[in-house]
């Protein structure tokens, strides 16, 4: 009688679970049908709209049409066209009426010239069996989006459906370049020139190969945000102003000196308010196409310009041991690892805050980056009390604590096995902005200019040599054969140095070209695609932040070095295992454990009432 009692009384209880779920289910499917409400958890809010993309659509004058043209037919491409219609959803949820969107799957003749009139381009491909079979899919179609405002039509010509991550930046980026051609609507930019300077046009950001050339941070930022014209600013000893219609200015390492009349005129731009003013130079000036790779330190006058916004360079070169940039070269034994403490590789670390936080991501250069490189960087020191008490004077990106400088007129940056830590090893400011209605960086002259800044101006200085290019093609190519010698295509330069490149290339360069935009961003004050410029990174890789980076100090030798490194490495190996392991046992011996434990204590009251 008991043992029926107790199948009974099982059997409810089982009844009662599978009405609970059910009720669960019912509610779940409910609330979701009434409510348009997306949790996003993620760091790059990867899954929801960014606020900037709604704003942006918001803030248009009329309403822009988004013709979708999609082709389904596999498991990919089925998944891809419902995540686009998700995130088109978005737009036109968040963009105030002023969004508008239809699916186009171009199946007749008749659409399928629409669709190639319009200037998509057709999609070919093979996508292999999901399930492993030897088999595969075949597709053709359209792919792409096609979007109208005003008398202005812009195309994506095609898009991966491989690839979701960036979608939203890409879409927001052309919605962008079709307002600001219908509305007129212009960013320009000077670059100071006749400084012998690198140059944004500068071919060197891959080792060259070929008759192409290879691109230049300059013709990326044509080809993809054409709505900023960078326009050259000779200051020719300073002998008339710069053109006040410029949003901002911006300053690349020269290699000639400034005279004091150039920088009065930049000076006297900034005091004008409302405009910004962008340094990416360090004390370390590198010849091009050098591969004995010998900086001369020298500050080319820049000095006399930054200390008056309450920024100074000093003359050295920055050699971050706890964040070194690590190259895997090739010795007498076989692959080894080397260790390159001139470029600082500064990473944010979720658990530092306050003055100690090494990269600021909530600055508008840095947004949501995970890390960025800086080559030859130098010291920066912050001096408040050269501007008024409301100017904001800040760091946004800093060495780790075991950062050194070495100084002298010419210091050899070549590639090395053994670095020497000299005292003393501390924290120096990489990066920093002033901001507000800045003073005047000089005392009164012969040049005109507001003692103070009428409305807000900017400066931001990144002291790093090369920020904008790839040092080791920068130094490792051959030189740019112009006229009729181009058609021999890449001569000469260091092989090893070019290898090397294509390893920096594909680790920073995604970072530093993001940077640059969301600088441009900044100084233009339209700051819609910041947030969703974050939307093109890939997720991060794994952070080992719960093990300790080896900590560095002017006592160690490279035995040391080499021995710290080897530990380093040994702990993140052994924490990495202990994940692997926890995921692969830990979760089915957590829920056996679960299960095991409910059936004692069902046989335990099974007991109990036999008795």
């Amino acid at each position: 009688m008991a043992s029926e009692d107790t199948k009974r009384k099982a059997a409810a209880q089982t009844g009662i679970y599978v009405l609970v779920l059910a009720v669960i289910v019912v509610l779940v499917n409910v609330f979701s049908a009434g409510t348009s409400k997306r949790w996003d958890v993620t760091k790059s809010e990867r899954y929801t709209l960014s606020k900037g993309s709604g704003r942006l659509v918001q803030g248009l004058k009329s309403p822009i049409q988004v013709d979708a043209y999609v082709t389904r037919g596999s498991a990919q491409l089925d998944a891809f066209v419902r995540d686009l219609t998700d995130l088109l959803k978005e737009y036109e949820r968040n963009g105030g009426g002023n969004f508008k969107f239809t699916l186009i799957e171009a199946k007749s003749d008749e659409e399928k010239a629409q669709a190639k009139e319009a200037g998509l381009q057709e999609m070919a491909g093979i996508e292999a069996s999901a399930t492993g079979e030897d088999q595969a899919t075949i597709t053709q179609g359209y792919m792409g989006l096609v979007l109208k405002y005003g008398s202005e039509k812009g195309v994506i010509p095609q898009l991966a459906p491989g690839r979701t991550e960036g979608l939203e930046f890409w879409i927001t980026n052309k919605i962008r370049e079709v307002r600001d051609k219908a509305d007129d609507v212009k960013y320009r930019i000077g670059v100071v020139t006749g400084k012998d300077e690198l140059k944004l046009s500068d071919q060197n950001l891959v080792a060259r190969q070929g008759r192409n050339g290879s691109p230049s941070i300059e013709s990326i930022l044509e080809q993809a945000f054409p709505f900023y014209k960078l326009e050259e600013v000779d200051l020719k000893d300073g002998e008339s102003d710069i053109d006040p219609e410029l949003a901002g200015l911006i300053i690349t390492q020269p290699r000639k000196d400034y005279t004091e009349k150039e920088l009065r005129r930049v000076d006297q731009f900034l005091m004008r308010g409302g405009k910004s003013l962008v340094v990416w130079a360090s004390a370390a000036t590198l010849k091009p196409q050098d591969a004995g790779m010998v900086a001369d330190i020298k500050l080319h006058g820049l000095d006399k310009l930054l200390i008056g916004y309450g920024i100074e360079m000093k003359e050295d070169v920055v050699l971050d041991f706890g964040a070194s940039m690590r190259l895997v070269g090739r010795g007498p034994a076989g692959p080894m690892v080397v260790r390159y403490p001139a470029i600082a590789h500064v990473i944010d670390d979720p658990r530092l805050e306050g003055t100690e936080r090494l990269l600021d991501t909530g600055f508008a250069a840095f947004f949501r980056l995970d890390e960025i490189a800086l080559p030859y960087p130098s010291t920066l020191v912050l001096q408040r009390d050269k501007q008024p008490a409301d100017v904001k004077l800040y760091p946004v990106a800093r060495s780790t604590p075991q950062a050194t400088s070495v100084t002298g007129s010419s210091i050899d940056l070549k590639l090395k096995l053994e670095w020497e830590p000299k005292p003393p090893m501390e924290t120096r400011v990489l990066a920093a902005v002033a901001e507000g209605k800045l003073k005047s960086a000089f005392a009164s002259g012969e040049i005109q200019r507001n003692d103070v800044a009428p409305e807000p101006s900017r400066v931001l200085v990144v002291a790093s040599g090369c920020f904008v290019t790839n040092p080791f093609s920068y130094a490792g190519n051959g030189p740019e054969l112009g006229g009729q010698f181009a058609m021999f295509g890449a001569i000469g330069g260091d092989p090893n140095l070019q290898a090397i490149s294509q390893t920096y290339a594909q680790s920073y360069l995604t970072q530093v070209i993001l940077s640059v935009k969301n600088t441009l961003d900044w100084m233009s004050g339209d700051t819609d695609l910041i947030a969703a410029s974050a939307k093109i990174l890939s997720d991060p890789n794994l952070a080992y932040t719960s093990v300790s980076k080896p900590t560095i100090t002017e006592k160690d030798d490279e035995a040391s070095l080499k021995r710290k490194d080897e530990e380093y490495r040994s702990a993140r190996k052994k924490l990495q295992g202990t994940i692997q392991w926890s995921l692969i046992l830990g979760l089915p011996l957590f829920f056996a454990g679960i299960g095991i434990l409910r059936w004692r204590m069902r046989e335990g009251q099974r007991g109990l009432k036999r008795l």
